[in-house]
């Protein structure tokens, strides 16, 4: 037996339909990350409307981001039961509602209730255009368009960091958020005229009942491949998130004595290396399906490696060291994204939804711990304001992330142990990684 994929090459070209359809569930993504990102280039101005100290406002970031990693699952069998187009229509309403109700806020508990529903509306939305990506285009570049998904979603970011920040400072909070709600009605009626579930023709199982749905989700949880996606997403996602979402941007000033100048560059490579090497990435898995842990393991490898040279430099690291780990957790985004390729190929086409939504719990799940431990060690070690946090105190603080690069690996290394002794009853044996590769390089097969 030879798993698909790794015979010759069927050339599939998606269909101008496909492709309209994919844009249209693309934008949806990038207006839920713009949503998502909203409050927090306006964490300021929020501190004045509020009249909320920083660490109130951090948790409207916390709550949202429990409200995303606790709906995954409950999401994932939704989608497989009403649809790509249902969920990210009720998603982009959702968070409509929320930013209409933020923008009228004037008290803390209003406003976290505005992200609530944020946060409820953008679980929608990600493993839904998943969904689209699986059943709009051909297996092999399915990986490919799922990097770019990824990618040209933090569009959205771009857009809450310039053009909201802007509408904000010229006009009011009130406009501004008023605009933002206007912006997801606008999606949703794009995705109701214009969004299918899948192509004319394609037959998808019945919509199953709540016992049906149960068994489903039991399978998808039995399943290696829905595991493994799991901790790929876990040990590959939450270092760069945090990072980026919270707290890589104070240990760079207050820790590594950058300027914010340099330290918001910084912050800006990350995502230029993430645009870069996620398309690289999707062809990499889509080329060599079996070998994708092996990406895994080097984006770990590299990843804590170079932590570990950072946080055991005597004194302050040098710039083009921080450099580095800044390229390096530029990988780790598009290296999440692996997971939901084995959601994808190791499960049926009735279990995708359930299958990305628990796979996705595993880097948000990580992400929001590591978040609330690194704040725990921090105060800990120095009690008071932010400005006293120590390049000591965020060494201890960042140390927690071995905690999870090791539940991480060993969830990766068990799973992938299964799906391979269930590749070699069914014949297939691979060969040593390096045999493979000049196999590949000479034309033949990566197995044996």
């Amino acid at each position: 037996m030879q798993p698909a994929g790794d015979g010759a090459p069927v050339v599939e070209r998606p269909s101008a339909r496909a492709w309209t359809v994919w844009l249209v569930a693309l934008t949806a993504y990038a207006v839920a990350v713009f949503h998502r990102a909203s409050l927090g280039v306006a964490a300021v101005d929020a501190q004045e409307r509020f009249s909320a100290g920083a660490s109130a406002v951090s948790l409207f970031l916390v709550l949202q981001l429990a409200v995303y990693a606790g709906l995954q699952v409950p999401v994932g069998v939704a989608l497989d039961r009403f649809g790509s187009r249902r969920m990210i229509l009720a998603g982009a309403l959702t968070m409509a509602v929320g930013q209409l109700v933020l923008a009228l806020a004037t008290d803390v508990p209003t406003a976290i209730a505005a992200r609530v529903l944020v946060g409820a509306g953008d679980a929608m939305t990600f493993i839904s255009v998943l969904r689209v990506v699986g059943l709009w285009f051909p297996g092999r570049i399915v990986p490919v368009i799922t990097q770019l998904t990824g990618i040209l979603g933090q569009l959205g970011s771009v857009a809450a960091a310039y053009p909201l920040v802007a509408l904000l400072h010229g006009t009011s909070w009130r406009t501004t958020f008023l605009g933002a709600a206007a912006t997801g009605v606008l999606v949703a009626v794009l995705v109701f005229v214009a969004l299918r579930d899948a192509p004319k023709g394609t037959v998808l199982a019945p919509a199953a009942g709540l016992a049906e749905l149960r068994g489903n989700l039991a399978a998808t949880w039995r399943e290696p491949g829905t595991r493994i996606g799991l901790y790929t997403h876990l040990v590959t996602q939450f270092s760069g998130t945090v990072f980026a979402l919270l707290w890589g941007y104070p240990f760079l000033v207050v820790g590594e004595g950058l300027s914010p100048g340099v330290a918001a560059s910084l912050l800006t490579l990350l995502v230029v290396v993430g645009m870069g090497v996620g398309p690289l990435f999707g062809r990499l898995c889509g080329r060599w399906p079996l070998r994708r842990s092996d990406l895994v393991f080097g984006i770990l490898a590299a990843t804590a490696t170079t932590w570990t040279v950072v946080l055991l430099w005597p004194g302050r690291a040098p710039l083009p060291l921080l450099v580095v780990l800044v390229v390096v957790l530029g990988t780790n985004g598009p290296g999440s994204m692996i997971g939901f390729d084995y959601a994808r190929t190791e499960n049926p086409a009735e279990r995708m939804g359930s299958a990305s939504g628990v796979v996705n719990v595993g880097g948000f799940v990580a992400s929001l711990l590591t978040i609330l431990a690194v704040g725990l060690v921090l105060d800990v070690l120095t009690p008071g304001s932010s400005t006293a946090y120590d390049l000591d105190a965020f060494r201890a603080a960042f140390a927690v992330q071995y905690v999870f690069w090791a539940i991480g690996l060993v969830g990766v290394l068990r799973h992938r142990r299964e799906l391979r002794g269930r590749l070699a009853r069914d014949g297939v044996v691979l060969a040593p990684l390096t045999v493979a590769v000049r196999a590949r390089l000479r034309g033949g097969s990566a197995y044996r």
